[in-house]
């Protein structure tokens, strides 16, 4: 009689089974409270304070009817503060995802700002270099050392504008400054002895940022509005310092004034910058227009004080 022997379970195994049983309950029962706990939470975060005293009226009465009255007080009054904390936390959280919004509308805005300004500088540049070019040809005809002089200048504002619009990277006050003489160069040739210019601008401060273009179009202001109407013509002074910690660059000139100008479309270019400091920097960037007591126009940008952070080798 061939007895086979059938192993039993023993009762160290019984005993393990049972404990990783009671384990797992334990912890889907755990889940479960988190998930109630969290539910209940959220509920109290934004069920209206009328809505909750009339669930607590309905306790007290469920709790007298059971007679549980401390364990209902203490039901109502735990709601009451978890509500308090919940509808805190509810409010902070939609102060956040408002504020994270309106970042992000106010970062498009930039963006939809400078896309404008980079088109109005792609139709700007072909308009300035097609009159400069016919202003060459027109020379060579009549005065060849002066068209020389303007196509030397002319190259030199290439030579500035073209690694600008390439780069795409932060504009520099020293990009726009460079850019803005060699314009200055070009307008000198066409109004000679009639225009006298002086850049003031520090080397230390050519690394700031800047916008691209601003200065640009004060320079232009200031030469169509101030300077050419003028019979005599005049002088403009380009500088920039740092003032209470914010970087101030102006332009003035000492033509006809602010205002008394009879060509059109110069307010559009102030109206414009203004629109793009207030995207750009909000309340802290601003164009200021002055009256010198002695006469012409005083334009200033005040922004805040930027370095541009060095390129990394790649």
């Amino acid at each position: 009689m061939n007895d086979e022997y059938t192993p039993q379970p023993g009762k160290g195994s019984m005993q393990n089974s049972k404990n990783s049983a009671s384990r797992e309950s334990w912890i889907q029962l755990k889940n479960l409270l988190v998930q109630f706990w969290w539910q209940f939470f959220d509920w109290l975060a934004i069920v209206p304070w009328k809505t909750l005293a009339i669930v607590a009226v309905l306790v007290f009465i469920l709790a007298g009817m059971l007679n549980a009255e401390q364990l209902g007080l203490m039901l109502v009054v735990a709601s009451i503060i978890i509500k308090v904390v919940a509808g805190g936390k509810l409010r902070a959280e939609v102060q956040a995802e408002r504020a994270t919004a309106r970042a992000e509308t106010e970062k498009m805005e930039k963006v939809v700002i400078e896309a404008r300004m980079e088109a109005l500088q792609a139709q700007i540049e072909p308009h300035f270099l097609f009159n400069t070019l016919a202003s060459v040809e027109q020379l060579i005809l009549t005065d060849p050392p002066r068209a020389a002089k303007m196509q030397q200048s002319l190259i030199r504002y290439l030579r500035s504008a073209m690694p600008q619009m390439r780069e795409g990277s932060r504009p520099t006050l020293g990009q726009q400054t460079s850019l803005s003489t060699a314009f200055l160069e070009i307008m000198q040739v066409r109004m000679e002895e009639r225009l006298q210019t002086d850049i003031r601008v520090p080397d230390g401060l050519k690394s700031a940022v800047f916008p691209s273009m601003m200065l640009q179009t004060l320079v232009e202001n200031a030469i169509k509005h101030g300077l050419e109407p003028k019979a005599e013509g005049g002088k403009l002074t380009i500088a920039a310092e740092i003032v209470d910690g914010a970087l101030e660059v102006s332009v003035t000139d000492t033509g006809i004034g602010f205002g008394n100008s009879h060509a059109s479309s110069g307010g559009v270019g102030l109206a414009n910058i203004r629109e793009r400091l207030k995207g750009l920097y909000g309340g802290h960037g601003e164009l200021i227009i002055m009256i010198p007591t002695e006469g012409g126009t005083r334009a200033t940008i005040r922004i805040p004080y930027e370095v541009t952070k060095p390129a990394t080798a790649a």
